[in-house]
């Protein structure tokens, strides 16, 4: 029997289709992940609930999988993840065709719904979906924060971290496979282990991290400003293989936004912590996320946050507009008053200013060496990453096909030219 598994949204959710890959395919099913093929006995859709888009691109893959079935072409139709621990008795109701809604802590019950069961020896394993030379390590589950624009607590639960003893195993079986590269990810690393230890415990799991003699690079997902661990900035300027990388999602710059969304921090505590990296850590990589048109945002408080963009300069930057979701804070406590097309306005304006800044960093580094790492092929060029730079989302370094390279291996490369988000490159020789 075919298992086919579509996965949506984000990288958190991948690394729950792949532990599921892999207990399927230990009880003896073809697994197939995000394949072109419609057609398998059984379709698993792993679905993003998060904002508007996204539960609309959840839906959408649902609709047409339940074409698929009616067809003929697949036998059974299941749906996990977000979007069902959301909506599971509306989807219920108005999709009888699926034969089953799962949340996302309903694993067990996906498998014995096709006649398996959990194995627990197995909970380290995963089926991985990416390169085998990189992978992400979830390291904590929901969150505590009370961001009045986001829905993950009420859809994921509040924080349960995993053990750092759990985790070195997890970590320990991807490197058998090959891994090189860990991405942590949670929806908060900055409070990872607070639920186990009564700390905050990010700082003990990259000290046993380092230990691990295969892995090259770590590199760090979602930290909230408040109350992270400075203890991690000093690692990262003193361990080699921590990325000078660091995703930290500000969301906006201006105070009353600051204290309507909930973010616990004003202005001066962001910049204090934003500035510190830089200082201990020069050549640093900040990657953040911002959010334009929520509620009560005037034109003088985006343009708040617009000059601190310019003046700043991330290294990368990622803008969404604001989703009115239902079961937040700002839904129950603010009407959505900034019209979507200001929103959008907004947005636009940001990352046509980051696109500007993006070509000016990426400009300087041109004559510059750095070590790549090579992903894979692509048309005329293999394409690689920088330790500044986190796969799916961040800048490529493009190297001709003609040089002797492999996919999976670290190179010293020489930058060449630059583009808005795209460095090219020939090996040192």
């Amino acid at each position: 029997m075919t298992v086919h598994i579509l996965t949506l949204g984000c990288s958190k959710n991948l690394v729950d289709s792949e532990h599921l890959l892999a207990q399927f395919r230990a009880s003896g099913y073809k697994v197939l992940h995000n394949a072109y093929e419609k057609d398998a006995d059984v379709v698993i859709i792993n679905t993003c609930g998060f904002i508007l888009d996204a539960k609309e691109e959840s839906v959408n893959t649902i609709l047409s999988y339940m074409e698929e079935k009616q067809r003929g072409n697949i036998r059974k139709l299941f749906v996990m993840g977000c979007l069902s621990e959301r909506y599971k008795d509306e989807l219920t109701e108005e999709m009888p065709e699926v034969d089953g809604f799962y949340g996302v802590w309903e694993m067990p019950a996906i498998l014995e719904a096709l006649g398996s069961k959990l194995d627990r020896h197995l909970m380290h394993e995963r089926e991985l979906t990416t390169p085998s030379h990189y992978a992400y390590l979830k390291i904590s589950e929901g969150c505590n924060r009370t961001c009045a624009f986001c829905a993950i607590p009420g859809i994921r639960g509040t924080q349960v971290s995993i053990s750092v003893e759990e985790l070195l195993k997890e970590s320990n079986a991807l490197t058998d496979k090959g891994v090189k590269e860990l991405i942590l990810i949670a929806q908060d690393l900055t409070n990872y282990g607070i639920d186990l230890y009564g700390k905050r415990a990010l700082p003990d799991l990259l000290k046993e991290l380092v230990k691990i003699e295969e892995l090259e690079w770590i590199r760090l997902h979602y930290a909230y400003p408040t109350g992270f661990p400075e203890e991690v900035i000093d690692l990262m300027a003193a361990e080699e293989k921590i990325c000078n990388y660091m995703d930290i999602p500000i969301q906006h710059v201006d105070n009353k936004i600051l204290a309507a969304m909930g973010r616990g921090h004003d202005r001066a505590k962001l910049e204090r912590l934003l500035h510190q990296f830089r200082k201990q850590i020069p050549d640093v990589a900040l990657r953040t996320t911002v959010l334009t048109g929520f509620p009560g945002e005037t034109e003088e408080s985006f343009s708040e946050l617009l000059e601190f963009v310019r003046e700043f300069r991330f290294d990368r930057l990622g803008v969404f507009p604001y989703s009115h979701e239902e079961g937040t804070a700002a839904y129950n406590n603010f009407q959505d008053i900034v019209p979507d097309r200001i929103k959008s306005r907004r947005a636009d304006a940001i990352m046509k200013l980051q696109q500007e800044i993006s070509l000016q960093l990426n400009r300087e580094k041109v004559g510059k060496r750095f070590k790549v790492l090579i992903d894979r092929r692509e048309d005329e060029y293999f394409v690689g990453r920088t330790q500044y730079d986190s796969p799916e989302v961040d800048n490529e370094v493009l190297l001709p096909l003609d040089q002797e390279i492999s996919i999976g291996q670290f190179y010293q490369v020489k930058i060449t030219g630059a583009g808005e988000f795209d460095l090219f490159g020939t090996l040192e020789e």
